[in-house]
């Protein structure tokens, strides 16, 4: 074994110190898959989850309005009286939001519509696949939506606006949200706010996997909803999976996770406050900071223990600093391959050469190019979307968008002339298939008898 061999293998086996739970794992091609499932194992959720959301499924589903007030005096503490929130809780919610905060929802608002409205394709130009055979696509909004915010350890009227705004883009008739109440049976005055702007139809104090069960099956008060959008814990996560085929989903989004790819010229104390700033959300949130350099990673998790101690949310931070690591990877391939096996769901990249690694990344929910571009613009007010795609659900799902809103019918138009040049080739198939209506459905429109429904000038008519 060679000098440089012998020490890059005893730097590998060494153990490296930790900073507040992060964990340092120095990664080569060979070892790939064992960061990556130590990451996994970390960011795994509680067991007996799926057996404790499929009962409260089955409640809701039997007992309606009657389950979802005792399920919300279990798990929340309130006693309600109605689920419904009122005009007045509204109006009341203006009155306690500063000036300021309605101001910032409404610039936020702006941004989002923006992006939204630009990036929505509502007509599309037809395609001639054949002399006289046009197809193309139509969007068409889903007529009635539901939308879930978080609750329990913050307020999120960033959320509603990230998911109604692209509601209304789209054209939904009718969008009811749900967001569960404090132990007062209050929702967030700054969620009802954006709600407002938003202009949700009907806003319900109800969190958890029965709120995902009340949109998806209905009850005496919550309608049955087409499509349920809205990030949430692994309960709600799981639920939503559960009822998907009953209604579809936006996607699985559960805990918040971010990833830093950084080199050298990145500022460690930004890079640490952008882990941190994703890692308050909740104890089971994830932060990974990939480099190619070790010194990159100390100085990091030197900057994590400098910045923690003045966070409000320093104690939860502490319990998602445990599933966090800094993975030291021996080569930029490495690293790349590991970030897009992980697929996260934020993504920042910097480095000094960025465009590189941009084209090089498949697999990510929204991606932060360069040293400014901070991960929390993204969850307010880039106009980008920050409902996302966790769990490695980026490697198949996309940011959530107006289009999510709706769905593309297919159109397709065909004169006589289409008809003749494509004859041949259904008769044949079909033929082939055994499906004689298929072909008998194109060739009777070419029979003598059939012949004089034609227009005046049809080119079969004169035939016959």
């Amino acid at each position: 074994m060679s000098k440089k061999a012998s020490l890059s293998n005893a730097r590998r086996k060494r153990k490296l110190p930790t900073s507040n739970g992060v964990k340092t794992l120095i990664t080569t091609k060979n070892t790939l898959s064992r960061s990556l499932n130590a990451v996994r194992r970390a960011q795994k959720g509680e067991a007996g989850v799926e057996s404790t959301v499929r009962t409260i499924i089955a409640k809701v589903r039997s007992g309606g309005d009657k389950v979802l007030f005792e399920l919300t005096r279990k798990f929340d503490g309130a006693a309600l009286k109605s689920l419904l929130v009122m005009k007045s809780e509204i109006q009341k919610a203006y009155k306690n939001e500063s000036a300021e905060v309605v101001r910032a929802l409404k610039r936020a608002k702006k941004n989002i519509e923006k992006f939204h409205t630009q990036s929505l394709k509502k007509n599309e130009s037809a395609v001639e696949t054949e002399k006289g055979v046009s197809v193309w696509r139509e969007f068409r909004p889903i007529e009635r939506v539901g939308l879930y915010i978080p609750g329990g350890k913050a307020a999120y009227p960033s959320t509603v606006l990230m998911l109604g705004v692209p509601a209304r883009v789209a054209g939904c008739k009718e969008i009811i949200l749900c967001v569960p109440p404090n132990k007062e049976g209050e929702v967030p005055s700054a969620v009802l706010v954006a709600a407002d702007l938003c202009g949700i139809s009907s806003i319900y104090k109800i969190g958890g996997a029965q709120a995902i069960a009340a949109m998806a099956y209905g009850t005496e008060t919550i309608p049955k909803v087409s499509k349920i959008f809205g990030p949430g814990n692994q309960y709600v996560t799981t639920a939503k999976l559960l009822v998907y085929g009953e209604v579809d989903i936006d996607m699985p989004a559960g805990p918040s996770e971010v990833l830093a790819f950084a080199d050298s010229t990145a500022n460690p104390a930004w890079i640490a406050a952008d882990l941190l700033s994703q890692l308050e959300h909740g104890e089971d949130s994830q932060a990974i900071l990939v480099t190619t350099a070790e010194s990159v990673a100390n100085n990091v998790r030197a900057e994590i223990a400098k910045q923690l101690p003045a966070l409000k949310r320093k104690l939860i931070i502490e319990q998602s600093l445990k599933k966090s690591f800094a993975i030291v990877a021996d080569t930029f391939s490495t690293a790349v391959a590991f970030i897009n096996e992980y697929a996260p769901e934020h993504l920042e990249i910097v480095l000094k050469d960025e465009t590189k690694a941009l084209k090089a990344i498949n697999n990510a929910g929204s991606i932060f190019l360069g040293p400014y571009a901070s991960e929390p613009l993204g969850d307010y007010a880039t106009g980008a979307n920050h409902t996302l795609p966790t769990s490695g659900y980026a490697k198949m799902f996309s940011a959530l968008s107006a289009e999510s809103f709706g769905k593309k019918i297919q159109v397709q138009k065909v004169s006589e002339q289409g008809i003749r040049n494509l004859r041949n080739t259904v008769e044949v198939l079909a033929e082939r298939e055994g499906l004689g209506a298929h072909k008998n459905a194109v060739s009777i429109r070419f029979t003598p008898l059939e012949a004089k429904y034609q227009r005046p000038d049809s080119k079969i008519a004169k035939k016959y």
